[in-house]
């Protein structure tokens, strides 16, 4: 199994560190959807990372759908999402939240350093900065109510939240900081201890 896409992306280490916390062996290929194009595109032709490209040959793309197929592929007891329906539904919560930040951070890097600065569109960049802290706000106040704990049995919604506040902090960090956050900086800073994050490291 490959899975295509560098660990500056989000989403590429959210499959890459679920992928190790489940046990699943996989090789992971550093193509860059930007200085790797072409090398991509041979592999999947939409040039999407996450690329997941299954032991059969089969390609998936989209973090979330590459990591249900890896939920069925671990088996009962070994995957990252509960069972129990309440338990199941605030993973989803702080998952959902998780990746919000993420799109909302992505979306204000692509419009500060691939859009010239002339035409930035300001407006754009306000709304989208109030979406990535009400998100941060939202994870800040789940966390108060829910605490994670950034152990070796870490599930899906601490792996995201995780590297959804790393990834910010590398592309955004004005937008957000241990200050105005400090539960989840101080979570992110636990699980970016833990083997499983140490061994795929952002940069």
């Amino acid at each position: 199994m490959r899975l295509i896409g560098m660990l500056d992306s989000p989403y590429v280490r959210r499959v890459a560190v679920s992928l190790k916390r489940m046990g699943i062996a996989f090789e992971h290929e550093p193509i860059s959807v930007f200085r790797g194009f072409d090398q991509f595109k041979q592999i999947n032709p939409l040039v999407k990372a996450p690329t997941l490209v299954t032991d059969d040959g089969v390609v998936l793309m989209e973090s979330s759908l590459i990591l249900d197929y890896a939920e069925c592929l671990a088996g009962p007891g070994r995957g990252l999402m509960p069972a129990a329906l309440d338990l199941r539904v605030q993973t989803l919560r702080l998952t959902g939240l998780a990746l919000v930040a993420c799109e909302k951070a992505v979306q204000i890097y692509y419009e500060r350093n691939l859009r010239p600065a002339e035409i930035q569109h300001a407006p754009w960049l306000e709304r989208v900065g109030s979406q990535l802290t009400c998100a941060c706000s939202e994870l800040e106040s789940e966390l108060a109510r829910h605490p994670l704990q950034a152990n070796a049995q870490i599930g899906q919604d601490g792996i995201s939240v995780a590297v959804a506040w790393s990834f910010i902090q590398l592309v955004v960090p004005d937008q957000a900081s241990a200050a105005q956050y400090p539960l989840l900086a101080a979570f992110s800073e636990e699980a970016e201890k833990l083997e499983i994050f140490v061994s795929l490291p952002m940069v």
